[in-house]
C-alpha cells in the first residue's frame, strides 16, 4: 500500500516539476527577447497566442468582441458598456418609446401568455383584444410554456406585416381568431394622468424618452382644464433616460434664465450649462414631486432643479444617486459603445453621485445600469434660492421623507414562505381574478375582498402546489386582500380603476394629497411640510 502511494506521489511530483519547467522555459525565453513595444502590437500578440494555443478553439471575431467588452468593463464604470446590435436596438426603443408591433403587454400565467392591457389606439386594441385574454397561438404555433420575452419578441416586426393570434376569452366558448397588421407603436412616458380629490392633479412619469416633455405639458394642461389647483408629479421608479428631456421637463416649471443643470466632462462639447429657455407655463401652481430609490439620472435632474429653485416640494425616499451622463457612439458592426462622458451638478452646485460598491448592467435604459448604490454618511450641505438646506452626494434627499418603512412581521413571514413559489402564487391570483370575470362578479370597482375570496385563492394556490402553512397565509390577510383587490380590479374593470385602488393604499400619495389639498401657493406647501413631525431616523440608513 505504501509503495503504491509512493508511486502516485512520484508521478504527481513529475507532473508538477515538468509543468514548472515548461512554464519557466517559456518565461525565460520571453525575458530574453523582451523589447519595448506599443499597446496595439501587444494586443495583437495576445490575440494570436489565444487563437493558436488556448485549450478551446475560438473564432477570431469572438475574441475581439470579448476584448472590447473586457476593455470597457475594466474602466470600472458600471454605466459604460459595449452594446451589440440587438442591445442597441432595445436601448433605442426604450429611449424613443417607439417600436413596431401590435401594442400588447402580456405576462406568463399558468404556462400561457395572458394580456395585461392593450395599448390605447394600437392594432390589438383596435382589433378588440382585451385584458384577460389568453394568447394560445401565435402564427399557428402554440404558446404553451412561452415566456413573456418570447411572446414580446414574436409580436414585434416590421410595420405593415401581418400576424395571426388565437385567443381564449373568459366566458366565451371556443377560441377567437384575430389577424392583425403590425404598426408603429408609441409607449407613452406619462402612464397616468388623473384628477384626485380636492382638486389635486396627478401625473405618473415612467421614463424620459423622446416625447416626455410634450406629454407632461399635455398632461398638466388637461389637469388644469379639469380644475386641478395643485399637481403631484410622480417620478418614483423612473430610471431616467434622455438628458434633453429632463431639461425640457424642468423648463416647463421654471422661469426663463433659471439654471437647470450643469454638466462637466473632458471635452469641450461635454461642458455645458442648461438654462430655462421659456417663461414658466403654470406660474403659481403648487407642485409636489414624488421620488424613491428607483428615481435616477434625468429624474434626479428634474427633482434637483425644482428643489434648488424652491419650485417643488420633494416627497418620498432618497433617490438612486446617479450624477453622470452617457453618450452612445455607433460602431461599424451596427452596435455601439456607451461611455460616461460627463458628471452633472444641480443649480446649487451639488453632485448627487452615490459611491458605487457593485456594478451591474442594464441595456434597457440610458441612465440606469443596475449599479448598487452604497450609503453616504457625510453629506455636504447647500442652500436653495430661498435658503433651505439641501444635500449633495447620495441622491436627492426629499424635503419630506416617507414611504420607506418595513412590512409588518406577518407580511414578511408570508413573503419568506412564498420564496421561489411567487410565480405560482401570481398564477393563482390571476387565474382566480379572471374566473370572477366569467361569473360577472363583482359588479363595482369599490368591492370589498371577502374571506370567501381569500379561501378561493388559497384553493387555487394548493392546486398549483404552493407549499405554505395556512396560519401564515391567514396572518397576512391584509397583504392578500390588497393583492386580490388589485388583480380582480385590473381584470374585471380597467387600469384606471386599479390605479384608484392602489392610490388609496399608497402612503406617499396620501401624504402628498394631504399636503397639497387646499394649498394655494408653493410657499404654503413648504410651510405645511415644515410643520410635520420629523422622522425618528434617516430612512437612508434604515434602508441600507
Amino acid at each position: 500500500m505504501r509503495s503504491k502511494a509512493v508511486v502516485v506521489m512520484a508521478s504527481l511530483s513529475a507532473v508538477l516539476v515538468t509543468g514548472g519547467w515548461m512554464v519557466g522555459r517559456g518565461l525565460e525565453g520571453q525575458r530574453a527577447a523582451a523589447t519595448p513595444t506599443n499597446g496595439a502590437r501587444l494586443f495583437d500578440e495576445v490575440v494570436s497566442h489565444v487563437r493558436r494555443f488556448y485549450v478551446d478553439s475560438l473564432a477570431g471575431d469572438s475574441l475581439y468582441a470579448k476584448a472590447l467588452t473586457g476593455m470597457v468593463r475594466e474602466l470600472g464604470d458600471p454605466h459604460s458598456a459595449v452594446l451589440s446590435r440587438e442591445r442597441l436596438s432595445r436601448l433605442s426603443e426604450t429611449t424613443s418609446g417607439n417600436y413596431a408591433g401590435v401594442g400588447l403587454r402580456v405576462v406568463a400565467r399558468d404556462g400561457w401568455l395572458t394580456v395585461v392591457d392593450a395599448l390605447p389606439g394600437g392594432p390589438a386594441e383596435r382589433a378588440g383584444i382585451r385584458t384577460g385574454d389568453r394568447l394560445v397561438e401565435i402564427e399557428g404555433e402554440s404558446t404553451k410554456g412561452w415566456t413573456q420575452d418570447e411572446g414580446t419578441r414574436r409580436m414585434r416586426g416590421e410595420p405593415a406585416t401581418r400576424i395571426a393570434f388565437l385567443v381564449e376569452r373568459p366566458g366565451v366558448e371556443g377560441r377567437i381568431p384575430f389577424r392583425l397588421t403590425r404598426d408603429a407603436v408609441h409607449v407613452r412616458a406619462v402612464r397616468r394622468v388623473a384628477l384626485l380629490r380636492d382638486g389635486v392633479g396627478y401625473l405618473d412619469v415612467t421614463a424620459f424618452s423622446g416625447a416626455t416633455a410634450e406629454e407632461v405639458r399635455q398632461g398638466v394642461d388637461s389637469l388644469r382644464a379639469l380644475g386641478a389647483r395643485s399637481v403631484l408629479l410622480d417620478l418614483r421608479s423612473n430610471p431616467g433616460g434622455l438628458l434633453d428631456q429632463g431639461v425640457s421637463v424642468a423648463d416647463l416649471f421654471l422661469e426663463r434664465g433659471a439654471e437647470i443643470v450643469r454638466i462637466k466632462g473632458r471635452t469641450a462639447d461635454a461642458n455645458h450649462t442648461f438654462l430655462d429657455q421659456s417663461a414658466q407655463r403654470w406660474a403659481g401652481l403648487p407642485l409636489v414631486v414624488l421620488v424613491n430609490e428607483g428615481s435616477a439620472s434625468a429624474a434626479e435632474i428634474v427633482a434637483g432643479a425644482l428643489q434648488d429653485h424652491d419650485r417643488a416640494l420633494v416627497v418620498g425616499s432618497p433617490t438612486y444617486g446617479k450624477g453622470s451622463a452617457q453618450s452612445v457612439f455607433p460602431l461599424p458592426d451596427g452596435g455601439a459603445v456607451k461611455l460616461t462622458t460627463a458628471l452633472w451638478y444641480t443649480p446649487a452646485g451639488r453632485s448627487i453621485n452615490r459611491p458605487i460598491e457593485a456594478a451591474g448592467d442594464d441595456d434597457e435604459a440610458l441612465d440606469d445600469d443596475g449599479a448598487t448604490p452604497t450609503d453616504s454618511t457625510k453629506r455636504e450641505t447647500f442652500r436653495t434660492d430661498a435658503g433651505r438646506t439641501v444635500y449633495g452626494g447620495g441622491g436627492i434627499t426629499p424635503d419630506v421623507q416617507a414611504g420607506d418603512t418595513a412590512a409588518p412581521p406577518a407580511e414578511m413571514a408570508f413573503l419568506r414562505a412564498l420564496g421561489r413559489q411567487v410565480g405560482a402564487f401570481r398564477d393563482a391570483l390571476t387565474s382566480y381574478a379572471i374566473s370572477l370575470k366569467k361569473s360577472g362578479a363583482p359588479t363595482t370597482p369599490d368591492f370589498q375582498v371577502t374571506p370567501e375570496m381569500r379561501d378561493a385563492l388559497w384553493r387555487a394556490m394548493l392546486a398549483r402546489n404552493v407549499a405554505m402553512d395556512r396560519g401564515t397565509y391567514d396572518a397576512a390577510a391584509a397583504l392578500v386582500n390588497r393583492q386580490l383587490a388589485y388583480e380582480i380590479t385590473r381584470y374585471n374593470f380597467d387600469g384606471e380603476a386599479e390605479f384608484r385602488r392602489r392610490a388609496t393604499d399608497d402612503s406617499v400619495i396620501q401624504l402628498a394629497l394631504r399636503l397639497a389639498s387646499g394649498a394655494s401657493t408653493q410657499r404654503e406647501l413648504f410651510a405645511r411640510a415644515a410643520g410635520l413631525p420629523k422622522p425618528a431616523a434617516d430612512l437612508r440608513t434604515a434602508r441600507r
